[in-house]
Formats: C-alpha cells, sequence, structure tokens
C-alpha cells in the first residue's frame, strides 16, 4: 500500500468503519479546526518544554512526553474525544452485544467506552524509530479478534517522512500473535496539521525518526472497553486520607499499582508514588524505563 487513506470530517461514519476495519488506519484531515488546534498548543507546550527526555529508548531519548491532558486542557480535550468521526467509529468498532445468563434469564449486554490514556508527545530532531508495537499490548490482548481499544495520534505539526510521523503496518491487526512486525511493512502518516490518525489497538505502529532540525509534536488519546477495569471504583470509594494509612499491600491490591505490562500508570509512574508526592511533582521526576522494554 503506498499510502494511507484519508478522507475528511464529512466522509460517512460507515465508510471511516469499513477503512478501519479493512485497513487498521485511516487519516481523517481537519479533524480539528484551527481554534481547537492553536488551543491545544498554548495550554501543552509549557508541559511539553518542562518535561524531561526519557531514560529508555522505547519512549524515546530525544522525545518529550506529557500526560494527563484533561488536566492541562480540558475544554479543548473534550473537542477531540467527542468528534464524531472518532467516537463514532470507537462505539461501532467496540461496543459489540455479548450475553450472559443470570438463572434462567439469558441477558444482552453492551459494554460501553472509557477514555484509557492520554499524552501529548514531541519528538525532537535526532530521534530514531521507536519500536513498532500493538498498544492492546497492555491489555494483554490476543489476536485475531476483536478489537479493545481505537487511538488516535492528532497532529500538532505537519508529519512527514523526514520528522517522525507515525509509522503504521496496514493489515496488521489482521495477524496472530506469532508474526513479528518489520519496518519494511511501514507506511507513515503523512498529514498536515489538524489532521488526525485512527488505529485499532491491534494495529501495529511506531514513531518514526526524525532527520529534521525541526521538532514534531502531536497529541494521543485511547478510548477502551470500559469492563476493563475494576467493579468497583476504588478511588472514589475509599479516601486517598483513608488508603495512605493502610499497609503497602493493600494500597496496591486497591489499584494503587501498575500492572505489568504498562496498566494504571500515572504521568508513565507507579501510581503508588503519589500517595506520598503530588502530581505536580511526579510529572517533574525523570521517566523510567518502558514497562514494555
Amino acid at each position: 500500500m503506498a499510502d494511507l487513506t484519508h478522507v475528511t470530517p464529512a466522509a460517512p461514519l460507515d465508510d471511516v468503519v469499513a477503512i478501519l476495519e479493512r485497513d487498521g488506519a485511516v487519516i481523517v484531515e481537519d479533524f480539528v479546526d484551527g481554534e481547537t488546534l492553536a488551543g491545544l498548543r498554548a495550554d501543552l507546550e509549557s508541559g511539553l518544554d518542562a518535561a524531561g527526555y526519557s531514560e529508555s529508548g522505547y519512549d524515546g531519548q530525544k522525545t518529550k512526553r506529557l500526560s494527563s491532558l484533561f488536566h492541562w486542557s480540558p475544554r479543548h480535550m473534550s473537542t477531540v474525544v467527542t468528534q464524531p468521526q472518532y467516537l463514532g467509529a470507537a462505539r461501532r468498532l467496540l461496543q459489540h452485544p455479548t450475553h450472559m445468563w443470570i438463572g434462567k434469564v439469558r441477558m444482552e449486554v453492551t459494554p460501553n467506552i472509557q477514555v484509557s490514556f492520554t499524552q501529548a508527545i514531541r519528538i525532537d530532531p535526532g530521534q530514531g524509530r521507536q519500536p513498532l508495537h500493538r498498544d492492546d499490548a497492555m491489555h494483554l490482548w490476543r489476536h485475531p479478534g476483536p478489537p479493545c481499544r481505537l487511538q488516535l495520534m492528532l497532529a500538532m505539526t505537519d508529519f512527514t517522512a523526514a520528522n517522525g510521523a507515525t509509522l503504521v503496518i496496514p493489515g496488521s491487526h489482521h495477524w496472530d500473535d506469532e508474526r513479528a512486525p518489520t519496518y519494511a511493512e511501514t507506511v507513515p502518516a503523512v498529514m498536515p496539521a489538524g489532521s488526525a490518525l485512527l488505529w485499532p489497538g491491534g494495529v501495529y505502529h511506531g514513531g518514526g525518526a526524525n532527520t529534521t532540525d525541526s521538532s514534531r509534536m502531536s497529541l494521543s488519546v485511547a478510548l477502551d472497553l470500559g469492563n476493563l477495569r475494576q467493579e468497583e471504583n476504588q478511588y472514589l470509594a475509599v479516601p486517598r486520607e483513608t488508603v495512605q494509612t493502610l499497609p503497602e499491600e493493600v494500597q496496591r491490591l486497591l489499584g494503587w499499582d501498575r500492572c505489568p505490562p504498562g496498566l494504571g500508570q500515572v504521568a508513565t509512574q507507579d501510581p503508588h508514588l503519589l500517595l506520598e508526592r503530588t502530581l505536580e511533582e511526579l510529572t517533574a521526576r525523570p521517566r523510567g524505563a518502558n514497562p514494555l522494554m
């Protein structure tokens, strides 16, 4: 495939979903308007500037990352996550009815979806290619099969093959779990600022190398199946002050822990650290090795 399919916000949702099911990726141009794009840049640039480079090759030693984006830019992030083609495609691809038996009653249940991941990413000059990976590996998801995640990458600057455009392997969501990805199979997601790449969690992808003298800036959001969570929300049910009085083993059992390979992180760190530090202190710390590596 020479290039990924591009559509406009006027494209019918049926078409967007069909492309995602066939290719595993689609680019929506003009995903956000100029005001939203400028607002996101204004809200996020200072945090990215202050962020340290990662210590891991996976996250990129010349790449800056900023998490908790609804904390930094609540209004504009709400616009991003509710864009009709993204939210609509996520509901169509993820929210499939299933059934259960309660005694002799057969009940049909449709799971909801939830924001699972948000991150702003700045790939600076000299950054090499990121290892190719599947994002649903966080849930140890098996393939082939129905998706559990739909992700987007919003270009906040133009994406080019030279400045680190996301590399995608079209069709790799249909592969099993024994086939390894290669860079030779990738296609760069070349797109103008304001566009967004959408892809399900089973697609192999990775950040490209930036061989230019300018940074490539973007943000990413993942919508996941809502049933991939605790049955009772322990973070709201048990006050933080109470959790701090409990043994560490119990704190981690309540969810103040990071599950391998990386679920439950806060600013890429173990959430247990938040029982002793503020989010601002945690965000300022240098990031360690990514749990996927």
